[in-house]
């Protein structure tokens, strides 16, 4: 008979195939800065539609970012940033050290 695999199971086969934890993480990142950028705009009171005429952009696009369906390049996060009259700050850091 078959045995049931549990969630947790399946997800760590799943995310121990080649690529799969780069494109786990990608979409991860993409779903926070979507966030982000939606809570700007609700927090200014803005439609998808006013953001996306303020960054030259098709408001399904806005909509698209904030629900986090695409990975945005660096150019449409500085329109993003400057529209919402933000600062877009892109970094790398070194790890802390393992203990």
């Amino acid at each position: 008979m078959n045995e049931r695999t549990s969630w947790g199971e399946l997800r760590g086969r799943r995310l121990a195939e080649p690529g799969a934890a780069e494109a786990y993480e990608a979409t991860r990142l993409a779903f926070e800065l979507g966030r982000a950028v939606r809570q700007m705009r609700e927090d200014r009171g803005w439609s998808q539609s006013e953001l996306a005429a303020a960054a030259d952009m098709t408001q399904s696009a806005v909509a698209r970012f904030e629900a986090g369906g695409t990975v945005p390049t660096l150019p449409v996060l500085e329109r993003l940033a400057r529209a919402l009259d933000a600062e877009l700050q892109v970094r790398i850091s070194p790890r802390a050290p393992a203990a």
